[in-house]
């Protein structure tokens, strides 16, 4: 489910990042999609322009249909192909070991079931895969941290569904995956929302 640059939660967000200052984050989570790529939560297609030749193809995933067609648009300026479906990250409709790469970009705080995406995520990939992210979640220290958990059951139910206070490694660890790489820090912005892990992380054998 993608929220970050179409839904309420990025605006949110963004009260405290311009979208040019998460440009660079982007570049470099998309510069590492290689194969055939499943991008969770596509949104309006936004991602689209600044993905590498060597994805040869990808895939969109967008519970909303209105941003399918926004994104429509979009993929039609591609030199990649580009495939747009509608559905949850919580049952992808596609078969196991399909996608050599799966993006996902400040998308993990507001799926209703995280884990089961991420599982869902584990099944598509193929066993030699990789899944690329770029998220905002929990925090190290303590006093912003219980900011983040004091926050989050307001946050939710006007920010569609976000949580501030995910853990995301531990929720990539937990779903069957080991992190390959990671940096972590504070972007710019409200440091409750602007927590940031960017990293990989690829399917544990078994």
């Amino acid at each position: 489910m993608g929220f970050y640059d179409d839904h309420i939660v990025p605006h949110l967000i963004d009260l405290s990042m311009r979208h040019s200052e998460l440009l660079p984050y982007r570049k470099r989570l998309l510069a590492g999609g290689r194969g055939r790529v499943l991008e969770i939560g596509v949104g309006s297609g936004l991602n689209l322009p600044h993905y590498p030749a060597r994805a040869r193809e990808i895939v969109g995933l967008e519970p909303s249909a209105r941003l399918v067609a926004m994104a429509q648009r979009r993929a039609q300026l591609c030199t990649v192909p580009v495939s747009l479906i509608t559905g949850s990250a919580e049952s992808i409709p596609a078969d196991a070991h399909s996608f050599d790469t799966v993006i996902t970009a400040w998308t993990l705080c507001s799926i209703g079931d995280a884990i089961r995406a991420l599982r869902e995520v584990r099944r598509v990939l193929k066993p030699e895969g990789q899944l690329l992210f770029v998220e905002h979640g929990l925090a190290p220290d303590g006093k912003v941290q219980r900011w983040q958990h004091r926050l989050t059951p307001l946050w939710k139910k006007f920010g569609g569904g976000c949580h501030l206070n995910r853990p995301i490694c531990a929720l990539i660890e937990s779903a069957g995956f080991e992190i390959a790489s990671l940096e972590t820090g504070y972007a710019n912005g409200a440091k409750a929302l602007a927590f940031f892990y960017e990293g990989s992380a690829r399917p544990i054998s078994g």
